[in-house]
Parts: structure tokens; C-alpha cells; sequence
């Protein structure tokens, strides 16, 4: 047995894992810095800061920035408003994103869109924010939530988001909202090659008092199929842990998800 663990550990590429900060939420908004500090503690390789972190000044994204170094950890990616996407916005996030190290802006939500040429015109806006941001070493991406996975007169707004963007504009998985809505990850990451550049790895159980607060690998998610699929043809650059809330503290929850993602590349 001890002989095979090699060739099993092999057989994954070399992936860092990350957490999404909005994990530990009320932790980072009380004390930043020290929250980043525990969670490159941890063993956390790279963050993902969310929302709040556009209303930063420039100086507050360089201390950030000094802080990520200083620990050797990587900020991969941010999650933003679509609004930070339009023009009126944009030059605001690339500033910070390209201070902090950040290679993806991403966005968190599409907003209340309305019917399948909504989705285009939406698409619209991804492309041309992404344009904008490729000229400054930065890709633009989308998130996607249960909504892009439930059709609309037969089509689901995922595949005319797919569809309709350039592949200067990634899609983020997420894994849960994914599962709640019925739909397959792995033939999702099938269908999509060389799209899926970042995953949340957010669980999910059919046990409607657990839902999303169940850890990783504690749910319903086929994780080695989903990690097999991102890493033969999805494209992955990095995986991110994102909890809602479980029956630990948060950072307990950050912790347990992490021990139990490496376990699992390991096994």
C-alpha cells in the first residue's frame, strides 16, 4: 500500500488550493489583516477577496499587498459587482486587482436579468469588460449561481453565456449552486474545455438541514470526478473553498475543508 501512494499523488497536477474569503466574512471585515494571516496559517496557498474589497483605497490595496507577500500567499482572483464590469467602474478594479497581484476579475452575480436576450446582452457586457482588461494582463470571468443553470423556454443561461463570450472571459464553477440546481459539473466542465480556469469547491447535500453547510467531501459532490474533468480539459488554474456556514466557527469550517481536500489528493 505504501508503495502506491506515489503514483497516486502523481496522478493530480499541481493545483493550489485557495479559499474564498467570504467564507470567513465577519472575520475579515472585523480584522483584515489579521484573518489573512490565518488563513496562509492554515496552508492556504492563495485568496479570493470579494465585494467589499473595490471600496479600497490604493494605498489600502498596497498594504494588502505587502501583507500577501510578506506571507507568500497569492491573491489569484476577485469576486465584484457586474456593475464593475461597465465603464464608469472598471478602471477602478483594474487598479486594485493589478496592485494585489490579482489575474482574474470576476463576477460575483449577474443582477435581475430578463429573458434569454438579457443573458446576451449581459454576455455583451462581459466581453467588453474583459477586452479592457486584457490589455492589462487581467481576464475578466463569471460566476455562476443556480439561476444560469435553470432554463429559460429550453435553454439555459449558462450555455448562451458559453456561447455568447469570448474565452478571454472564464467561467467560474460553482460546484454547489451547480447541484442544487440539478445540473452535472463534470459534463458542464465536459462541455466547456479550456473555460474553467477557477472552481469553487462549495459542497452540497440533499439533506435540506444541511444544504450548502455541509464540508467538502462531506456532500454530494463527485469531487475526484469534478478535479479529473478540471484538470484533463477544464483548464484549471486553482481551486477555491468557499463555505456558507456549518456547524463550526468559520475558521474551524476553513480548516476541516482544507485537511479534507488534501486527504482526498492524497488518497
Amino acid at each position: 500500500m505504501a508503495a502506491a501512494a506515489p503514483a497516486a499523488l502523481a496522478a493530480w497536477k499541481r493545483v493550489p488550493i485557495g479559499l474564498e474569503l467570504y467564507s470567513v466574512r465577519n472575520e475579515l471585515q472585523k480584522d483584515p489583516m489579521g484573518t489573512v494571516r490565518q488563513v496562509a496559517a492554515m496552508g492556504y496557498e492563495c485568496v479570493e477577496f470579494y465585494g467589499p474589497y473595490y471600496s479600497w483605497t490604493v494605498e489600502q490595496a498596497k498594504e494588502m499587498r505587502k501583507l500577501l507577500d510578506d506571507l507568500n500567499l497569492k491573491c489569484l482572483s476577485t469576486h465584484n459587482d457586474g456593475r464593475n464590469f461597465l465603464p464608469e467602474r472598471i478602471d477602478h478594479a483594474i487598479e486594485l486587482n493589478k496592485i494585489i497581484g490579482s489575474r482574474y476579475i470576476v463576477a460575483a452575480s449577474a443582477g435581475r436579468i430578463e429573458g434569454l436576450d438579457g443573458w446576451k446582452k449581459f454576455a455583451d457586457q462581459l466581453n467588453a469588460g474583459a477586452a479592457k482588461m486584457k490589455s492589462a494582463g487581467i481576464k475578466g470571468g463569471f460566476h455562476n449561481h443556480q439561476t444560469e443553470f435553470k432554463p429559460i423556454d429550453g435553454v439555459r443561461p449558462m450555455d448562451v453565456l458559453a456561447k455568447n463570450t469570448t474565452p478571454d472571459v472564464i467561467l467560474q464553477l460553482d460546484v454547489g449552486t451547480c447541484l442544487e440546481a440539478g445540473q452535472d459539473p463534470v459534463a458542464w466542465i465536459n462541455q466547456t474545455p479550456g473555460r474553467i480556469e477557477s472552481i469553487h469547491m462549495k459542497e452540497w447535500s440533499d439533506d435540506p438541514a444541511v444544504g450548502y453547510k455541509a464540508l467538502f467531501g462531506e456532500g454530494k459532490a463527485p469531487w475526484k470526478q469534478i478535479m479529473e474533468a478540471a484538470e484533463s480539459k477544464g483548464g484549471i488554474q486553482f481551486y477555491l473553498i468557499e463555505q456558507e456556514g456549518s456547524r463550526f466557527t468559520p475558521m474551524e469550517t476553513a480548516q476541516k475543508c482544507l485537511e479534507n481536500i488534501k486527504k482526498m489528493r492524497a488518497a
